[in-house]
C-alpha cells in the first residue's frame, strides 16, 4: 500500500509554502546542503519539500524559520499553519468581487495572481467581458469603476491590471494565453462605442502574437460547458497539476485535483465548438469595423460612459 507521502498531491498550498521557504533560504544566502545538514535530513528531502513533491512537516518549518532568522510570531504562525494545511485541496475565499483584495490574515489564502504568474498557460472562458489580461486601459477603467466606487482604489486597480499584463508579457517565454470569448462580448458597449472599438482593435493586434490565441464562441452554438459561467484555468509547468479559479458574487473558488480536471475538460470542449483562430480574428475585426462605421454615421456616442458589472 502506498504511503501517505507517496499519495500526496502537489497542492497549491504546498507549492506556495515551498516557494516561500526557498525564498527565505536564498535571501539568507544558504545552500540546500547546509540547511539539510542542520535539519538532519537528506539533501534531496529538502529539495523535494521546496518543490512541493513532499509536504513540509510542521516541526521542520519551525526549525528552518530559526535558521532563517524569522522571529516575528505572526509570520511564523502563518508558515507553520501552511504546513498543517498543505494536504488540503481547493480553497474558498470570501471576496465580493474580482478586484477585492485577498484577506491573508491567516497567511494561508492563495492569491490568484500568484497562480497566474506560475502558469505556463492561462485558459480563460469569458462570458460577459473581455478578460482583464487583454483589456485596454480605457476598457479596464470602465469595468473596474462599475464595481469599485472608491475612486482612488479604482485608479490603483486599473494600474495593476495594466501592469500585470506587462509582467506576463515580459516572462521568458511569455505566458501563453488561450481565450474563448462569447460572441455577444464583441458588441457589449462597455465604456461606449469608441472604447469598445478600440478594445476590439487591440484584440486584433494581440492575436498576431504567437503566444496569444483568442477564439470566439458564436451565439448559434447551443448548450456548451461554459453555460455555468466564466472561469480561469491555470496550466502549470510539469509536474504541477492544473488549477481552476472561479469568481462569482458569493466569493472565489480555487479548485484543484478532480474539480480542476473537470474545468480543463470543459475548456477543451469549448475550444472544439468555438471558431478557429483565423475565423475568430476575422469576426473581431468585422465587429471593430462595424463600430467604426456606426460612429461615422452617428458622431454622438450615446452610450459613452455606460459600464457593466464584472
Amino acid at each position: 500500500m502506498p504511503t501517505k507521502r507517496e499519495q500526496f498531491v502537489q497542492t497549491v498550498r504546498a507549492q506556495f509554502l515551498g516557494e516561500r521557504m526557498r525564498a527565505l533560504r536564498e535571501e539568507r544566502g544558504l545552500t540546500l546542503k547546509y540547511v539539510a545538514e542542520y535539519l538532519g535530513v537528506e539533501f534531496s528531502t529538502l529539495a523535494r519539500y521546496e518543490r512541493a513533491e513532499w509536504p513540509f512537516r510542521r516541526e521542520h518549518v519551525s526549525a528552518l524559520l530559526d535558521v532563517y532568522g524569522v522571529h516575528d510570531q505572526a509570520k511564523r504562525t502563518q508558515l507553520v499553519d501552511l504546513a498543517q494545511e498543505a494536504w488540503r485541496i481547493s480553497q474558498w475565499q470570501q471576496v465580493y468581487g474580482a478586484y477585492d483584495p485577498v484577506d491573508d490574515a491567516e497567511g494561508t489564502v492563495i492569491d490568484p495572481w500568484w497562480l497566474q504568474c506560475r502558469a505556463e498557460e492561462l485558459c480563460i472562458y469569458a462570458a460577459a467581458l473581455v478578460p482583464d489580461l487583454v483589456q485596454t486601459r480605457e476598457y479596464a477603467d470602465t469595468a473596474v469603476r462599475a464595481v469599485e466606487k472608491d475612486g482612488l482604489r479604482a485608479d490603483n486597480v486599473v494600474r495593476q491590471v495594466i501592469a500585470r499584463q506587462q509582467v506576463l508579457e515580459d516572462k521568458k517565454p511569455p505566458t501563453r494565453l488561450t481565450i474563448v470569448v462569447e460572441e455577444p462580448v464583441l458588441s457589449r458597449p462597455v465604456g461606449g462605442r469608441l472604447v469598445l472599438q478600440q478594445q476590439l482593435e487591440h484584440l486584433t493586434r494581440m492575436v498576431e502574437r504567437p503566444h496569444v490565441n483568442v477564439r470566439v464562441l458564436p451565439t448559434q452554438v447551443g448548450w456548451h460547458p461554459g453555460v455555468n459561467g466564466a472561469f480561469l484555468l491555470c496550466r502549470m509547468a510539469r509536474p504541477y497539476p492544473p488549477v481552476a479559479v472561479v469568481e462569482h458574487l458569493g466569493g472565489r473558488l480555487i479548485l484543484e485535483a478532480d474539480a480542476a480536471d473537470r474545468y480543463a475538460a470543459a475548456f477543451d470542449k469549448l475550444t472544439e465548438v468555438a471558431l478557429d483562430p483565423a475565423r475568430s480574428a476575422e469576426m473581431i475585426g468585422q465587429a471593430a469595423a462595424k463600430l467604426a462605421g456606426s460612429r461615422s454615421a452617428q458622431p454622438t456616442d450615446e452610450l459613452a460612459g455606460q459600464g457593466v458589472a464584472a
